[in-house]
Parts: C-alpha cells; structure tokens; sequence
C-alpha cells in the first residue's frame, strides 16, 4: 500500500494526480489536521511530527510513503532517510521507503525551464532553501527568487479559496514575483494547487507547472525502476482518508476537490 502524508488538506492534490497516474494501487491518506500547519514549527517539531505518521502508515501496511508536504519534505525527509529508515526496514523485514516532493518538482522545472524561476511556500520551506539546493544541483546557473507565503495555508485550510482576502494576499505576495519578471513559478506547497487558477491570474504569462502531475510521473518512473517496491505493493484501487482531528470544513472542502464522497476516520499518532 502506498501511504500519502500531508499537514492537512494539500496533500489531496498529490494524491489526486498519483491516482490518475496509478489507479491500481491501494491508499492510505492521513493529514495531520491536528497540527496543520507545518510552515511556521521548528525542524525537531516537524521531524517528530512526520516520524509519527510514518510509524503510523508503516504499521498499517504501507510499504511506500510519500511526504505530499514540501515542509516535511524539507525538514525532515533526508533524516528520516539518514536515520529513521534504516532501523525500521530492520524493524519490518521488508523493502520499504519514504519519498518526497521537492527533488521531483525541482529536476522537472530545472530541465524545462528558462528565465529566472520563483518558489512560493510556507516560511519553513523558504528559509530551509530546500528548493534553491535541489535546482542549483540541477543546474547552477539557474537564478532564483523564493517569496514564504506564510498566510495562504491558513486561508486554504479554513476554506476561503474563493475570499476577497486571498485575493488580496495573493496580490501583496506575489508582487515582487512579477516586478523581477519570472518565467517559472513552482507552487512550493501541495495546497497551493487548490488555488492555481487565482495564482495564474496573477502571475499572467508565467509557467505554473503543476506539482500533484509532476510527482505522479516521477512515482511511476521510480515504481520501474524499483521493482522491489512495485511487486509488494498491494492492487485493488481501495482507498482510506484518516486525519488527526475531523472537521466538516475538511470533509466538504475534501469531497469537493475530489470530486466524490469519502469516508473520514480520525486516529490518534503516538
């Protein structure tokens, strides 16, 4: 089973897309609505965080994880990899692992894109330079200008999407963006898909790749590769939504990205 995480609601348009790409598998989705959001907490904080839902997705079947939190992704994966891996596949018994969003994302828009490139997300994305590291590994001439965008998960989250003041922030956020003339913008958190067509208003003319179809590609291109991961992952297409604390905002907000009803289990992480 392959088991998608996020601080809360962005990790849906990972998941979405990885479906798309790869229906035949089961999944486990768990959001730590308890905690959202991540951008704004100390790199043990988010280490913690993140090891407990992973314990928790590997002792419910899944074999695969992938952090649809760019924050995650940034503070936490590499020692979860480093340190934390090792001990739980000796743990298991079995070929199992934890990927994330940004290397994917980055290799894409290094490849693709041309001009100075833009990264919005959370401050704890931003300041980690997660981003500037993975796309001057790709390549080092590449200029880029990250903007933290600290207010939009929080908006996102209590369902203002459609609101006058996202609109507003979004206008205040993305303005240095434009004045320094990007030609790609990478939405560096998994929420931020919830609102790229108000995004690409403002940023008229720019490549705004979308990140959800990006790791999808990359998941089956890295399934190939790893045949020890494909063949132990189970089929069947089931799915199960879990979150850290329930509300009907994330329920309705969550049915209407998906376009159909779902069933919503809340659990307690260690």
């Amino acid at each position: 089973m392959i088991g998608v995480f996020d601080s809360g609601l962005g990790g849906l348009t990972i998941l979405k897309e990885i479906r798309k790409k790869l229906p035949q598998y089961n999944y486990l989705y768990l959001g730590d609505t308890l905690h959202v959001p991540y951008g704004n907490r100390s790199d043990e904080a988010v280490f913690d965080l993140t090891k407990n839902a992973c314990d928790y997705l590997f002792s419910n079947g899944c074999t695969l994880i992938i952090l649809a939190c760019n924050t995650a992704s940034a503070k936490a994966l590499r020692r979860l990899q480093r340190e934390y891996l090792p001990e739980k596949r000796k743990e298991i018994g079995e070929a199992i692992n934890i990927l994330g969003v940004i290397h994917p994302v980055a290799e894409f828009v290094a490849k693709k894109a041309a001009g100075k490139v833009g990264v919005i997300g959370t401050r704890g994305t931003i300041n980690s330079k997660a981003y500037v590291v993975e796309l001057k590994n790709q390549r080092d001439e590449i200029e880029i200008v990250q903007q933290a965008t600290p207010l939009l998960v929080p908006l996102i989250e209590e369902g203002q999407i459609d609101s006058v003041e996202i609109v507003s922030v979004l206008k205040e956020y993305l303005e240095e963006l434009k004045r320094k003339q990007i030609k790609t913008l990478i939405l560096g958190c998994t929420h931020y898909p919830l609102i790229i067509e108000k995004i690409k208003d403002e940023m008229n003319g720019c490549d705004i790749p979308h990140p959800g179809i990006i790791v999808a590609d990359s998941l089956a291109q890295y399934l190939d590769r790893h045949l020890e991961y494909k063949n132990s992952l189970e089929t069947g297409g089931k799915i199960e939504y879990l979150v850290t604390d329930y509300s009907e905002n994330f329920q309705n907000m969550a049915e209407k990205f998906l376009g159909e009803k779902i069933n919503i289990k809340k659990v307690t992480l260690n």
